[in-house]
């Protein structure tokens, strides 16, 4: 039809020419140009680009003139899509095969769109509008090809920002899990709805939500990595918003309402108060101590609890569970008291004691003190442990402030009742050393009853900085009860005291002017010092080391050495080799003195002179 019609104008335009003079071809040609076919292209433009013949024009069979063309190109830019531009455009399909949708949008030709990007919808017919993108403007045939998917994922993108925008309310279609959620298709998108925003309570089975059609609102978008996230739990938590105020403004303390566990934590229980929620805290759910809140409760327990505190503004209520119930204390057995026996179970142990529940709700605290006469400090765990069954005896018991304390060690006799028969002054025993301090040793004689080892009665000639130099913890010594102090609880232990005094022997062995042959051992500060035994290290002064030569002694030299100080308390021996010889000068000068006098009486001046040579020699000189 476009072609028929193409020729047919073009035939008109020439018989005018032939039958007509030249003015009048002229007149004619001028009156073509103003009227005829821009009028008729005027008047009906869409006739007009429908009979255009696009192939005779290309070839150049249907000639047109420049008026024509520029009305004619005018026309194609108002009526015709351009092809090349990325903009979404409605198109209606005009045929269906077997493979293809061929597709009419107004522009030089039809395009051409895979039925599979229609899979979405079996029913598509002629005659329908879709949406659709210019995808490949000319193929080898060319043929435009249009992209109905890409144009659907365009303005799904616009859909889907808006609803981000504007906070709409967007339907989707769940159709999987993935991990941590769901995918939900939103307008041909796949968008993320987290498991955490399916609902407001715990979600315990996802599969019932596949395949289902919901309401969402998107939360999210990542434009950089095309991420959509979506809400259905935004949605319920709006509405359970307004339920909340409500409900809130009518809530009072000490209020009984029912409710049904939502979720049980480790620290307490969540209940939906029908729209607004509310926490037990694991305290407020037993009189009794328990470890984990589903030792009282379970999921969707419908059960009555009291109001003990809430706020408004936050929304928090909190609610109690044990309140309704009478405290175990009001029903302890009144004719309970101090001294009494009681049997309860070990609920809660801490380092410094046990808790025993000796009826329920009822604990009473058995500090670790309590536990033995010993008075080293232990854990209550070397003691007892969690479930054992114990009996105790009520050391205080407080009912208006719902206190009690017990003891265990007081189910024996007290050690300490006979300790002078035991334990007297002078006897002997053997204990076990439990730990030491800077000044001695604490020994165990049995549990309950220590003693104390002063550092200066562990050994009677080592000479002890700390008491770990001598013994170790776990290590058993003999002592013996060197005081006892009743009333204060003490005993003043000794370990050297369990053997014979060596010094009492030294005494006489090395005692001042007894002579000693040893050498010299090591050069000390001032002097030097001699080891005669295991026991007795003796020192020598600097001047008392010089020879009958003027020479001194030097180490290692062996030698004669005279004791000139004994010590047994403080264990101070001194010696002298110079000693030795000064007095065995003094000793002849003595002598010669005497025997002079028994032969005839000196002079004064013989005196003198004798006295002056031995001081010049005792002085070196």
């Amino acid at each position: 039809m476009r072609n028929s019609t193409a020729t047919q104008n073009t035939n008109r335009l020439s018989a005018m020419s032939e039958n007509k003079t030249n003015a009048e071809v002229v007149a004619t040609e001028a009156k073509t140009v103003e009227t005829p076919v821009v009028s008729e292209a005027q008047a009906n433009p869409e006739q007009f680009l429908t009979d255009f013949n696009w192939h005779n024009y290309e070839e150049g069979i249907d000639p047109v003139d420049e008026v024509q063309l520029e009305e004619f190109e005018k026309l194609v830019a108002e009526n015709f899509v351009d092809t090349e531009d990325d903009t979404v455009v409605e198109g209606t399909v005009v045929a269906i095969t077997d493979r293809d949708a061929i597709i009419d949008i107004n522009a030089k030709s039809e395009g051409v769109i895979s039925l599979n990007e229609f899979r979405y919808n079996p029913g598509l017919a002629v005659g329908d509008k879709v949406e659709v993108l210019v995808d490949i403007r000319e193929d080898r045939t060319g043929q435009l090809v249009l992209s109905h998917r890409k144009a659907r994922v365009i303005k799904a993108w616009d859909k889907v920002n808006e609803a981000h925008d504007t906070g709409e309310i967007v339907n989707g279609f769940v159709k999987c899990r993935t991990k941590g959620g769901m995918i939900v298709d939103v307008f041909g998108i796949e968008a993320f709805l987290p498991g955490s925003q399916i609902d407001v309570k715990p979600i315990r089975d996802y599969d019932v939500y596949v395949n289902k059609t919901m309401e969402f609102k998107v939360v999210k978008i990542n434009h950089e990595f095309k991420n959509v996230v979506v809400s259905h739990k935004a949605l319920i938590e709006a509405d359970l918003e307004i339920q909340k105020k409500e409900i809130i403004g009518q809530l009072e303390k000490g209020q009984v309402l029912e409710g049904v566990v939502k979720n049980i934590t480790s620290y307490g229980v969540f209940i939906d108060l029908g729209g607004v929620d509310g926490l037990v805290h694991i305290t407020d759910l037993s009189w009794s101590r328990i470890n984990h809140p589903n030792e009282i409760v379970e999921l969707d327990q419908k059960l009555n609890v009291v109001i003990l505190d809430f706020e408004e503004k936050k929304s928090r209520i909190e609610l109690g569970l044990k309140q309704l119930s009478a405290h175990p204390w009001e029903a302890l057995d009144a004719d309970l008291k101090i001294g009494d026996k009681v049997k309860g179970k070990v609920v809660v142990i801490a380092d410094y004691g046990a808790f025993i529940e000796v009826s329920q709700g009822v604990e009473g605290l058995i500090h670790v003190s309590e536990m033995s006469w010993s008075t080293h400090l232990r854990s209550a765990q070397d003691f007892v442990k969690v479930g054992d069954e114990v009996e105790a005896v009520i050391l205080t018991l407080d009912r208006e402030d719902r206190k009690m304390s017990l003891g265990i060690k007081q189910l024996t006799p007290d050690p300490w009742t006979d300790i002078t028969t035991k334990y007297p002054v002078g006897s002997t025993h053997t204990g076990i050393v439990r730990n030491f301090t800077n000044f001695g040793v604490f020994l165990e004689l049995e549990e309950g009853i220590d003693g104390l080892i002063y550092i200066s009665d562990l050994s009677w000639t080592q000479k002890v900085k700390h008491p770990s130099e001598f013994t170790k913890e776990g290590e058993k010594l003999e002592v013996v009860v060197l005081e006892l102090d009743v009333e204060g609880r003490k005993i003043s232990l000794g370990h050297k005291q369990t053997q014979d005094n060596p010094w009492d022997k030294y005494e006489t062995e090395f005692g001042v002017g007894t002579v000693h042959t040893a050498a010299i051992d090591e050069m000390v500060d001032k002097g030097a010092t001699i080891k005669f035994n295991d026991d007795i290290v003796a020192f020598i002064p600097s001047r008392h080391l010089e020879k009958e030569d003027g020479s001194k002694v030097a180490k290692g030299e062996t030698t004669e050495f005279k004791i000139i100080e004994f010590n047994k308390d403080f264990k101070r021996v001194v010696a002298s080799h110079t000693a030795i010889f000064r007095e065995e000068e003094i000793k002849n000068v003595k002598a010669a003195a005497k025997k002079a006098a028994s032969q005839d009486k000196p002079t004064l001046g013989d005196s003198n002179s004798a006295l002056q040579a031995l001081k010049d020699k005792m002085e070196g000189k």
